[in-house]
């Protein structure tokens, strides 16, 4: 299956987007980008440098000063084992370190930051012209490829947003509160919506998919719909 040039899909922490559109891009042979990984990216090197992530003309000379690489999937997986793009920062494959928990805390105050999200959204639209893409986001649809020929929004209630979280998070062997993983997708779902840069809403033409009564397969075959009508 061939796809369009680029897919957008936007949705709140733990609507199901990472996994959805990493497998819609294995699908149609396509790249893949989270961007999310871009902003904890920032966020890792905000916080091994001592960079206070409330300082956010210091969150944008971090932000401008990094490099960014696309780089393919490496050779040799195993059968039935996703392959992946991967991101390279500054030369680097980071994907182990942007799972720490203290990144975790701390990306919505660095990705709310205009500073951060500006050169950042230059990046993402120069790999997107690079070929035919997939991306994942909180402002694909509206700000970084608004002209994209398939825009997804997936959403869910915090309820279930939250469930899958503390499932995650329990499945890494983390020590985690049902309570605080709640305060803390509240407290996310607060700080996208409501920052000036890029505020998390679906953009006006996109598909609005809930995804609290689908498996991740159910949901991959829906976007897949959609291309194939486009």
């Amino acid at each position: 299956m061939t796809g369009p040039k680029a897919i957008a899909i936007d949705g709140p922490v733990a609507s199901g987007k990472t996994a959805v559109g990493r497998l819609v891009a294995q699908r149609l042979g396509i790249r893949y980008l989270d961007t999310g990984a871009m902003y904890r990216a920032v966020t890792w090197t905000a916080l091994r440098r001592g960079t206070d992530l409330e300082d956010e003309a210091a969150l944008a000379r971090v932000a401008r000063g990094l490099t960014w690489r696309l780089a393919p999937a490496m050779a040799g997986a195993g059968r039935g084992q996703m392959s992946r793009e991967r991101l390279l920062v500054d030369g680097q494959e980071m994907t182990d370190a942007l799972v720490d928990p203290e990144v975790e805390r701390g990306v919505s105050l660095v990705a709310k930051a205009p500073g951060v999200r500006v050169p950042l959204v230059e990046q993402q639209r120069a790999i997107a012209r690079e070929g035919p893409i997939v991306m994942v986001g909180r402002d694909i649809g509206t700000v970084v490829l608004p002209r994209a020929a398939i825009k997804i929004y997936l959403q869910a209630s915090v309820e279930v947003r939250t469930r899958r979280r503390y499932l995650e998070l329990e499945r890494r062997g983390e020590a985690v509160d049902y309570a605080q993983v709640l305060r803390e997708t509240t407290r996310r779902d607060r700080i996208d919506s409501e920052r000036a840069e890029s505020p998390l809403r679906p953009a006006d033409d996109a598909i609005l998919i809930d995804t609290a009564d689908f498996g991740v397969e159910e949901l991959v075959q829906q976007v897949l719909g959609y291309v194939e009508r486009d």
